[in-house]
């Protein structure tokens, strides 16, 4: 059997690698990491994302390399406002690491691929509806033992904002569980952390690390890069959805 022709076999091509370079590039930046093998962890991870981002830069088609651009751009502006300036949450070193805004765009262009694979589209009902379980499973949990209060809240807004969007809802809701996957790791490794109710600030929102729903501010990166390249592109957009029209 030819893996490269199954569900899993795509899966794994297209989102593996992006969920191996989360583990990797996360331990290089840790806390365990910059104590016990090397201080300046985080610039490792700089460098190894930095280059992954290039490389889909250089290899990607000009909509791919669009896409990356708009992506880095948008990363760079939510970072530096939910961070240092609303502060949502904070980096270990209390600063934006480089690796965080190109990071953005990696797992942007990571879950792009993993959407349009042939074998995903074909069970691309059957998948969300199993990852919308798994996702309601994982903000009961954390607001049952967690008392994630806000986060709940997030996923809530996150199931309600894609009803307007269903052709699009596999992306968005893969990009919950990859998101969810990055949250996770990261604080457990001590590379950010939230706090304990929401922006700090307000007490009626209690919050976990991290807050489980939290992937509803990464929405606004994805809405932000497909509206200025639908903008940009009118023409070859439309192209694309009347050929989509065709394929159902």
């Amino acid at each position: 059997m030819n893996l490269s022709k199954t569900l899993f076999g795509q899966t794994v091509k297209s989102i593996g690698w992006l969920i191996f370079i989360i583990f990797l590039g996360l331990f290089l930046d840790s806390k365990f990491f910059a104590e016990n093998y090397f201080e300046h962890g985080q610039w490792l991870n700089n460098i190894l994302v930095i280059f992954v981002y290039i490389y889909f830069f250089v290899k990607g088609t000009s909509r791919v390399r669009e896409q990356l651009i708009y992506a880095l751009i948008i990363g760079i502006i939510g970072e530096y406002l939910f961070s240092l300036v609303l502060g949502m949450y904070a980096y270990r070193l209390h600063n934006i690491p480089h690796y965080v805004p190109f990071g953005h765009a990696v797992i942007f262009l990571g879950i792009y691929f993993f959407s349009r694979k042939p074998k995903v589209k074909s069970y691309r009902k059957q998948i969300e509806i199993f990852i919308s379980i798994c996702i309601v499973i994982y903000a009961v949990l954390f607001l049952i033992f967690r008392k994630d209060i806000f986060g709940f809240i997030l996923t809530i807004l996150v199931f309600y904002s894609l009803r307007k969007y269903p052709k699009e809802r596999l992306f968005y809701l893969s990009m919950y569980f990859i998101v969810a996957v990055v949250e996770i790791v990261g604080t457990s490794l001590d590379c950010w952390v939230w706090p304990s109710i929401a922006y700090g600030k307000f007490e009626f929102l209690p919050s976990a690390n991290p807050p489980s729903g939290i992937c509803f501010f990464y929405y606004g990166l994805d809405r932000g890069t497909l509206s200025i390249y639908k903008r940009k592109n009118k023409g070859v957009w439309s192209r694309f959805k009347a050929i989509r029209s065709l394929t159902k």
